[in-house]
């Protein structure tokens, strides 16, 4: 039986996997309310195009996020501090304020997953049931984080976890691509290459992933309890391949892609918490870590997806970056 109570709770709704799911499920019918500390800067943030109900509280508060997930069947958990900054000290009491909130109300969580939870060596094709071995920080408390959903379900609450590779996407300001493409006056100027060329790394275009949740919920009756599934996205060869496709959307054959300035990171890391954080993810682009779709697409007939130059150029574009090819390509046109 389809759900009947298209309400959701979205938790992190102007972030980048939070707002790419509202657009989904918004054109699926659901209705849709945000938390916001600041409602009218998160609406003018989200766009008129977003209807969305915005209430005003705060996540790291147990009062207003049960407040707000009063009559929803799903609850979005998309909020995550920022620039990587204290995830013990946010990311935990957020989540456990989700959980009371949804165990309270009878709600599905949607929590998105990442691939932080396995070790190096996990391979290419991780599947839902591999262990879970991680040997950073951040991936001890996703762990932590993903115990503590299951742990719910046995208190009544529900809990979908869509996992993915690294976001990327239009309206997705801290994505991927913001950092590995430089760009000025509306021309991409170079790409950084992270890692080899030939270690393949896990890219998710969000809309696709946006889709592939909002599909998933269309299916609440066959879902389990806690249940998983994993997004393939595009695995490639890191930053090159998005190089090479950014040369391919720009027509600039021989823009540099060049590597990423690892010297500068390490000098400036004992002053710059991201910069730390950024280093101890490294073996991520040294190592060939993705995802298997294999359950996702058993389940949904396939996975949405959208093809690397497209979501490149689509990317590119929302960034401002394709300003100088798109008027290059008129004045072709206009010549020929």
């Amino acid at each position: 039986m389809p759900i009947t109570n298209k309400a959701a709770l979205v938790i992190g709704a102007t972030g980048n996997f939070g707002g790419h799911a509202v657009t989904a499920m918004l054109k699926r019918g659901w209705t849709i309310r945000a938390l916001a500390r600041d409602p009218v800067a998160a609406a003018r943030k989200a766009g008129p195009r977003m209807p969305i109900n915005w209430i005003k509280g705060d996540a790291m508060n147990a009062a207003d996020v049960l407040a707000a997930a009063q009559g929803a069947s799903v609850i979005v958990h998309a909020a995550n501090p920022p620039g990587y900054k204290n995830w013990r000290g946010l990311a935990l009491p957020m989540l456990k304020n989700t959980i009371a909130a949804a165990v309270a109300t009878g709600a599905r969580i949607v929590f998105p997953g990442n691939v932080y939870n396995y070790a190096p060596d996990a391979g290419a094709e991780i599947a839902e049931g591999a262990p879970q071995a991680p040997v950073t920080r951040k991936g001890k408390i996703r762990v932590e984080m993903e115990n503590l959903l299951r742990a719910a379900t046995r208190q009544g609450a529900r809990v979908l976890v869509v996992r993915a590779g690294d976001f990327y996407g239009p309206a997705s300001p801290a994505s991927a691509l913001s950092w590995l493409v430089n760009h000025r006056k509306g021309r991409v100027t170079s790409v950084y290459a992270p890692g080899p060329a030939e270690v393949g790394h896990a890219f998710a275009y969000l809309p696709d992933l946006g889709e592939t949740t909002a599909r998933l919920l269309e299916r609440e009756a066959d879902l389990a309890d806690f249940d998983a599934f994993h997004f393939k996205g595009h695995f490639i060869g890191g930053a090159q391949a998005i190089g090479e496709a950014a040369r391919r959307v720009t027509g600039q054959p021989r823009l540099p892609i060049q590597p990423f300035p690892y010297p500068m990171i390490y000098a400036l890391s004992p002053f710059v918490e991201m910069f730390r954080e950024l280093l101890e993810m490294r073996y991520l682009w040294r190592r060939p870590i993705g995802l298997s779709n294999a359950k996702l697409v058993a389940f949904l007939g396939e996975e949405p997806h959208t093809p690397l130059d497209a979501a490149v150029r689509a990317t590119l574009s929302d960034m401002g970056c394709l300003e100088e090819a798109a008027a290059l390509a008129g004045v072709r046109a206009v010549a020929a």
